[in-house]
């Protein structure tokens, strides 16, 4: 069959989305594999299907290159915004999107009729270990000592809808990153997988970050993984709550704000093509 695809990124974070208001995608865990592959399919981090909703105005689904789902991604909803706005499928500024880890509330910024950024209510910080899930006691996991492959870290875990452990360190550019990240996503800690921060303080509310993420391997940006260090920062006292925090990605700055009740993330989404494959 013959499927429309567009390709979107948000902050390099590239995916292949999918109207799936009158279409039905069967096996997309398998396609999400097929169409991600950079060499024989579109290329991307994965594919994102757009779908009706009976409780918001539209609902997403995301699967990773490895083809597992994920239950949130903060870039691809910003683009799932964008692509319901500017294909007037929904015409408000701001709208609802349904996900696995609950209901989304985002705030379109627009631009010559086009959206341009997203700011997105990521809902609640999650610090109980149980809930991230991770095998360790305790109230919540900041800054507690664990030991990975033969390395000793600090790590605060975090669930802003998927799962994240946070490590600080003086030299983000140099951590190697492909190495280390597969043992910490595979560790027994993390009966689920781990996403993995590893994260430079530049200045008082400005980070830099690098991103291992379960299923994908590292990415140029992950959206909840910048709202997880954030929340880290804050805990760890390298950042104020209540104010806005710089995230730097390798493929951009998201602006995160950390507060009681819940986590907002502001960045920009972009589109790159249109295209039709056979599948």
């Amino acid at each position: 069959m013959e499927l429309k695809f567009t390709k979107m990124h948000g902050l390099g974070n590239d995916y292949i989305y999918i109207n799936c208001f009158d279409t039905v995608i069967e096996s997309p865990e398998t396609l999400a594999i097929t169409l991600s592959d950079r060499h024989f399919g579109i290329g991307g981090d994965g594919i994102v299907l757009i779908m009706p909703s009976s409780i918001a105005d539209a609902k997403m689904r995301m699967f990773n290159l490895d083809g597992s789902e994920g239950k949130m991604c903060g870039n691809a909803i910003r683009c799932v915004a964008k692509y319901l706005y500017d294909n007037t499928i929904v015409a408000k500024e701001e709208l609802t999107i349904e996900t696995l880890s609950g209901v989304k509330t985002l705030s379109l910024y627009i631009e010559n009729g086009l959206v341009e950024k997203v700011k997105v209510d990521m809902g609640k910080a999650e610090l109980i270990p149980e809930k991230i899930p991770v095998l360790l006691e305790g109230e919540s996991i900041i800054a507690s000592p664990i030991t990975v492959g033969t390395e000793n870290y600090e790590i605060t875990c975090v669930s802003m809808g998927n799962p994240h452990c946070v490590v600080f360190c003086h030299d983000v550019d140099n951590v190697k990153l492909s190495e280390i990240g597969p043992l910490f996503e595979h560790n027994a800690l993390f009966p689920d997988r781990i996403n993995t921060e590893f994260i430079e303080v530049v200045e008082r509310n400005r980070l830099k970050m690098r991103v291992w993420e379960r299923g994908s391997g590292e990415t140029l940006a992950c959206g909840t993984g910048a709202c997880a260090s954030a929340v880290a920062a804050v805990l760890n006292g390298h950042c104020e709550k209540n104010s806005d925090i710089d995230v730097e990605l390798l493929g951009g700055v998201l602006t995160i704000h950390y507060t009681d009740d819940t986590v907002f993330m502001t960045g920009s989404c972009t589109k790159v093509f249109e295209g039709t494959i056979n599948i």
